[in-house]
């Protein structure tokens, strides 16, 4: 069995897989399940002042057939008073003393604020500190959460007045919403961030109903923008996960979330810089036990790789993403299409046909219908392979090249050479 044991910026955890602060570590009862459940640790749903939250406050998007494809949310910070949420974490802290408990955190941008609740989490034996700047409606309006995190030098003030007060390991938790995600984790990082985590949910409206015209969810006939999460998100998390990992500048360990469900997700998540991985969405919609199969697939997935430690896989593919100016302009692909396996649907003629590049001719060989691509014309662009809904009926494969590999800064770089 590989050695699933973390060290984040100096958190300790048993696993990789967390809980992010949300709905789900709402409670030392919440947390204290899903530890005994097999998760590794629990971001504590943020702390700060109680505020009032409303009904409804929950949507989903479903997209053909699956379930919670999406999940917005109106929720807000912590509704129960601070003093029995520290309670609550110190009890469960002592029944669980190998298990990461990390207090999420969310005042106004004062500098007494932040040095106030950071004493008081601190003494009832939080693991570390996540600085919330990503929550992205209602805190937000009031000067907190995503308003803060959207402005890079109130990212690296508040972080600082954080590590004025901190003794345990400080996360500072970025917002997507945003033009640039390494512009704030490189203000985390001058502000002494022992870590980062992202994303939190991307700002959003679930959806209208056609009927009575009210937004989904609304409260009393209003609607107001949410936090979208869940696997939709996740292409867009791993992309910010990446930017980060690979910038020399951020330079820090991170934690990912946004839309991991199972353990190749978490998997993909880890390859790409995250040290760790957060779940909000997967354990509200299937529960704590999911994170079973997330251990044993990650477990089965190192030792079929050889890997004995999951650390060890940290950061692997970073150096393989780069920007499209130094992508190879001479590398071919070409679609091939397996007549035994096709069941002529014609999906991939009609999406070459109308959307890409025109290269599938459709024809009879002795009353059989068949496909075949023209190579010549085939770009590569993955199209068809992407529609067929057959496994192993289409294939991308590679052709030589007959001219050597070429970026394009590479050929802007010739062509300035030459033109002196």
């Amino acid at each position: 069995m590989a050695d699933l044991r973390i060290n984040l910026a100096g958190i300790q955890s048993p696993n990789p897989f967390w809980l992010a602060s949300a709905p789900p570590t709402n409670s030392g009862y919440q947390v204290q399940r899903a530890f005994e459940a097999g998760w590794g640790g629990a971001v504590w749903k943020t702390l700060g002042d109680p505020i009032l939250n409303v009904s409804s406050r929950f949507a989903a998007v479903s997209f053909n057939g699956q379930r919670v494809a999406g999940f917005n949310n109106i929720e807000l910070i912590t509704d129960r008073p601070l003093e029995v949420n520290l309670q609550e974490i110190y009890e469960t802290k002592k029944k669980f003393p190998h298990h990461a408990i990390i207090a999420s955190l969310m005042v106004e941008p004062k500098q007494e604020k932040w040095h106030e609740i950071v004493k008081r989490v601190e003494d009832v034996g939080v693991d570390g500190l996540e600085l919330n700047f990503g929550c992205p409606h209602g805190m937000a309006e009031r000067g907190m959460g995503s308003a803060s995190g959207q402005v890079p030098e109130l990212v690296e003030k508040q972080t600082y007045w954080v590590k004025e007060a901190a003794r345990t390991p400080v996360i500072v938790k970025l917002t997507p919403n945003i033009t640039d995600i390494t512009v704030t984790a490189e203000a985390a990082t001058r502000g002494g961030a022992d870590a980062i985590s992202m994303i939190n949910t991307i700002n959003s409206l679930a959806g209208v109903d056609l009927d009575t015209w009210n937004t989904v969810p609304h409260v009393a006939g209003k609607g107001a923008h949410g936090g979208y999460c869940g696997p939709a998100v996740k292409p867009i998390a791993l992309n910010m996960v990446a930017e980060c990992a690979r910038n020399p500048l951020v330079n820090m360990p991170i934690s990912g979330i946004g839309g991991i469900s199972n353990w190749q997700d978490a998997a993909e998540f880890i390859l790409m810089g995250a040290t760790g991985v957060q779940v909000c969405t997967a354990a509200m919609h299937h529960g704590f036990s999911i994170v079973e199969d997330m251990i044993d697939g990650l477990n089965n997935y190192l030792d079929d790789k050889g890997i004995a430690s999951v650390m060890d896989l940290v950061g692997r593919s970073v150096s393989r993403y780069s920007n499209w100016g130094d992508l190879d302009l001479n590398y071919k692909i070409v679609a091939e299409i397996n007549n035994d396996v096709c069941i002529n649907c014609n999906k991939c003629h009609i999406a070459c046909e109308d959307t890409s590049h025109q290269c599938i001719d459709l024809y009879t060989e002795n009353g059989r219908p068949l496909l075949k691509v023209r190579e010549e014309d085939c770009v590569g662009c993955n199209l068809c392979s992407i529609v067929c809904p057959v496994d192993g009926a289409i294939s991308m494969v590679e052709r030589k090249s007959t001219v050597p590999p070429m970026t394009w800064n590479e050929r802007q770089s010739l062509i300035s050479s030459l033109s002196k």
